[in-house]
């Protein structure tokens, strides 16, 4: 089949920018209502969310399903599918609770868990169909458009569905979510809508299709076995982890040291996701750059997968290092700047893995591609599920046994950029084996001007 081009990259960043539309309304929007309208414990949401990612350990499962179809779109339907039901079940089920809490509950239990099921069997897929379509040079530019228009799914979303929401009453609530929900999906089946194709003539493709198929232990067991891939799952973790960790420790730090107001900390969150886009396309501008001058003895190696990778890894927990002084100095440190540069490394170190886990989602033949990104999925999903309660957990027992807060998030911080400096390490010692009686080399994450 022929080779993705900016267009079809595009029509996937389309499906993903809907999944965005309809996570961003149950894991922010109602959230919200929880907390403000209805005055339940913020903790209820809470423990939603982390219902939500704790669901998505079915990703491995979901994977293997797609690998043994041989079709990743009805997956990506499908999958929308489940989601958009989640999300209009878990705005009844908020509703529900204010006046009935028990029954409410147990719905967005059932609501949250659809939303978990759906992005598992629609994300994992997408993105075992981006690694399979999009040639090495335009993965880094494809993974870095892709999650861009996720992003701006997150923002257009929030926008509308704030205007729309005002002046707030269940009736529009749940109107509003609705509409989301069955325009995501509408719009996700039209992105994706004959974009694979519908047969292939690689004959080695074809005997694998009429192979016998494994059953999903022993297909998961064979892919743990891996050295690839099971070192990659566990840098997935550990990097996630800490990218994870600090999310909801950086605003309480910026008003309890530095002295910033709600509005200004909230803008302080707004400095370090224009970071985390400038990381992004600062990898998208250097593979450009190698692939245009790909002759050149320096230049060709500037768009390396890998070394952003590790150098976002570095350069992340030296911000970190930063974050750690901006605590032991309190006033006068240069925070937004920290923070943006922050931002900028997340964003670099999130498309360098990104990019390599599109590479080495076909390490040892495409028949697991599936199963293998589905791994590594649920390696993210627990990473972000406990990265939070790590994060906050670790800052209320410094701050339990140290006198200063200044000096309890420093110690936070410095824990962090420890886990990223563990993750650069654990990027740059990922090997492969060539064949099962091959010696192990040194794997070499794809540039753009690789063959």
């Amino acid at each position: 089949m022929r080779p993705f081009g900016w267009g079809s990259v595009a029509r996937l960043g389309v499906a993903q920018a809907c999944l965005g539309a309809i996570v961003v309304l149950t894991t922010s929007t109602l959230n919200r209502v929880m907390v403000v309208e209805l005055a339940l414990p913020a903790l209820l949401p809470g423990l939603l969310v982390a219902l939500h990612y704790a669901v998505q350990i079915a990703r491995p499962r979901m994977g293997h399903g797609s690998d043994v179809g041989g079709r990743r779109t009805p997956w990506i339907i499908g999958g929308m599918a489940v989601l958009a039901l989640g999300g209009v079940l878990s705005a009844l089920a908020t509703v529900w609770m204010a006046s009935q809490p028990g029954a409410g509950l147990a719905l967005a239990v059932l609501g949250f868990s659809l939303v978990g099921l759906g992005v598992s069997a629609s994300g994992t897929s997408l993105l075992v169909l981006l690694a399979k379509r999009v040639p090495e040079g335009r993965r880094g530019g494809a993974a870095t458009m892709v999650w861009m228009m996720m992003i701006a799914g997150f923002a257009l979303t929030a926008g509308l569905a704030g205007h729309f929401l005002d002046p707030y009453s269940p009736q529009r609530l749940l109107l509003v979510t609705a509409t989301v929900s069955v325009a995501a999906w509408i719009i996700s089946v039209l992105a994706v809508r004959g974009l694979e194709g519908h047969e292939t003539t690689d004959p080695a493709a074809l005997v694998s299709s009429a192979a016998p198929k494994p059953r999903f232990r022993e297909a998961l067991a064979q892919v743990w076995a891996e050295p690839v891939a099971r070192r990659f799952t566990i840098f997935v973790f550990v990097s996630m982890l800490a990218y994870s960790a600090q999310d909801l420790i950086l605003e309480p730090f910026a008003g309890a040291v530095h002295g910033y107001t709600p509005g200004a900390s909230t803008q302080l969150a707004g400095v370090q996701h224009g970071g985390v886009l400038a990381g992004m396309l600062l990898v998208a501008l250097a593979g450009a750059i190698a692939a245009r001058w790909s002759a050149h003895p320096v230049l060709r190696h500037i768009g390396s997968l890998r070394a952003w990778t590790v150098g976002g890894c570095i350069a992340s927990a030296l911000a970190l290092l930063g974050l750690m002084l901006a605590g032991l100095q309190g006033a006068g440190w240069p925070l937004k700047l920290n923070v943006f540069a922050l931002g900028v490394a997340n964003g670099a170190f999130s498309i360098g893995a990104i990019g390599s886990m599109m590479r080495l989602a076909h390490q040892g033949g495409p028949a697991r591609a599936g199963i293998r990104m589905g791994l590594w999925g649920a390696a993210q999903a627990m990473a972000f599920g406990i990265g939070g309660l790590i994060g906050t957990g670790a800052s209320d027992l410094a701050h339990h046994l140290l006198a200063l807060p200044g000096s309890a998030y420093a110690s936070v911080f410095a824990l962090e950029g420890a886990v990223f400096l563990l993750s650069a390490v654990l990027a740059w010692r990922i090997s492969t084996t060539t064949s099962p009686h091959a010696t192990r080399t040194r794997l070499h994450f794809p540039t753009p001007a690789s063959p």
